[in-house]
């Protein structure tokens, strides 16, 4: 037998309730049944989105790490040098695919959840005898809206994943190649982005990392911004589009970062 989709579902449902109203929990609980084999259905159809974020992360991965993409923000930084961290870089690109796997499962389990409960609600409220009075269609919309949204907000979680992803990427390789700070850069600028006002004022700040190799032999201070360490990162919250420039030598860093030692070393590399 051929599953119902959920528009047959809803189209029978709303139509039965209309009719004859709230007169049974056991009725409701066949039409709750029913909605959940067809909601499952329908959204374990939309063109495996798990199947999607992997050919979606692996894009990227091959742009940022195969091509070289990522390291327009790691300036000294070259394609052999990625060589050597591509172990954990691949093993970071798995573990998000794997991560995104079961993210993708639970927006879908909760798609089903308050469709479920935008139905009972719904069919709870209609008097006994039913009533003339409903807009069936706008019913329906309402009803499976959850799941009409779902494709988009897949994609939605695709795209940020990917920014996250990128992210972690660029950590990966500022930290094996030593790195010395970071600059926050924020898209605060581009049309139609919904900065966070914080972020767009840690744009152009240098954040020292805790206990870099600079630090250790007495080359540099935190400076007036703080750590990285001490902040969320970039692209760790929510639709986070900003990204960090890595900073790895002295003379990227700003002036009063610098200690008398570290300012003397830069003097005795200009002779």
């Amino acid at each position: 037998m051929a599953t119902e989709s959920v528009y047959d579902v809803l189209t029978e449902a709303i139509s039965v309730f209309s009719d004859k109203g709230f007169d049974s929990a056991a009725r409701m609980e066949q039409w709750q049944i029913r909605l959940r084999r067809a909601a499952e259905a329908e959204a374990g159809s939309i063109k495996g989105a798990d199947e999607i974020i992997r050919r979606h992360l692996d894009g990227i991965f091959k742009q940022q790490i195969g091509q070289g993409g990522i390291l327009r923000h790691h300036t000294g930084v070259t394609k052999f040098d990625l060589t050597r961290v591509n172990g954990k870089l691949h093993a970071e690109l798995e573990r998000r695919i794997v991560a995104n796997a079961g993210l993708i499962k639970l927006n879908r389990d909760e798609a089903i959840s308050r469709t479920l409960r935008r139905m009972t609600g719904w069919m709870s409220s209609v008097p006994k005898g039913g009533s003339e009075a409903i807009d069936k269609r706008k019913i329906k919309a309402e009803i499976a809206k959850p799941l009409k949204q779902l494709p988009y907000e897949e994609r939605r979680v695709a795209i940020d994943q990917g920014h996250k992803m990128v992210a972690s990427l660029s950590e990966i390789v500022a930290k094996d190649n030593n790195a010395i700070a970071v600059m926050w850069k924020s898209h605060y600028r581009q049309a139609g982005y919904n900065y966070r006002k914080d972020h767009k004022e840690r744009d152009g700040k240098v954040y020292m990392l805790k206990g870099n190799w600079a630090q250790e032999k007495g080359l540099v201070k935190v400076g007036p911004d703080g750590y990285y360490d001490d902040i969320t990162a970039v692209g760790e919250e929510p639709f986070c589009r900003c990204y960090a420039k890595w900073l790895y030598n002295l003379r990227s860093l700003p002036e009063g970062m610098l200690t008398v030692k570290g300012r003397e070393a830069l003097g005795k590399t200009d002779k």
